[in-house]
């Protein structure tokens, strides 16, 4: 990458944080359900966050200094998303289903058995959307962590016409963070009782995108 490049992409991680910054810092933020998120924080569980491809918006600013680890794709779009947390003390991880995951998941693994935690964005990067990859609910049941399902939805709020619906929403906005039950995942889950869960899931998830739409309703 040349010099010129790194500086491109350095501003357009600036740009995006102060965006972030701004929409967040102007809106009025809520949060359901974070207690049980917070006290498995507080006890050091290992923890994978599932959050849809199309609620990343305020995930980004909401999970900030945390040392949070986010398996991001190694897409140009991902480089977008990897400048603008470089600066929020995220453990930025590259990989994704479409790329070799071997060393991704070794990691994960590894900061999960430590008690840490990942992000996974289990419809991502190229959908279909809401439909779950087992990969989130199989790194979780390995590791013996709690999967703590994330989704967000603002009183003014727009979905793009993109595969996975993103939402976004403008300065000025009410917002509310959604989270969803932990569920404890054992080790030693048979692979029927893995796509079971991965069903239920994927269910949990869509029924919290409706609820937090639902929210200002």
């Amino acid at each position: 990458m040349s010099v010129w490049q790194e500086i491109r992409w350095n501003f357009i991680g600036w740009l995006g944080r102060s965006i972030l910054r701004f929409l967040a810092l102007t809106s009025r933020i809520s949060v359901v359900g974070g207690e049980h998120y917070y006290r498995l924080r507080t006890e050091k569980k290992p923890v994978v966050i599932l959050i849809w491809h199309g609620r990343i918006l305020l995930a980004t600013y909401f999970f900030r200094n945390k040392n949070i680890m986010p398996l991001i794709s190694p897409s140009q779009d991902g480089e977008i998303i990897v400048r603008i947390l470089a600066k929020w003390r995220y453990k930025i991880l590259r990989g994704s289903s479409s790329h070799s995951v071997f060393e991704a998941w070794r990691k994960m693994r590894r900061e999960l058995l430590n008690n840490g935690e990942v992000i996974i964005v289990p419809d991502g990067p190229k959908g279909p959307g809401r439909k779950m990859k087992p990969g989130g609910v199989k790194l979780a049941c390995e590791t013996g962590a709690f999967l703590v399902p994330f989704s967000f939805s603002a009183s003014r709020r727009k979905m793009l016409k993109s595969w996975d619906r993103f939402l976004v929403f403008p300065p000025f906005s009410r917002v509310v963070a959604f989270f969803g039950a932990p569920i404890e995942c054992k080790k030693g889950t048979s692979n029927k009782d893995l796509e079971l869960l991965r069903k239920k899931m994927e269910n949990i998830l869509i029924d919290l995108d409706k609820k937090a739409d639902q929210y200002f309703s």
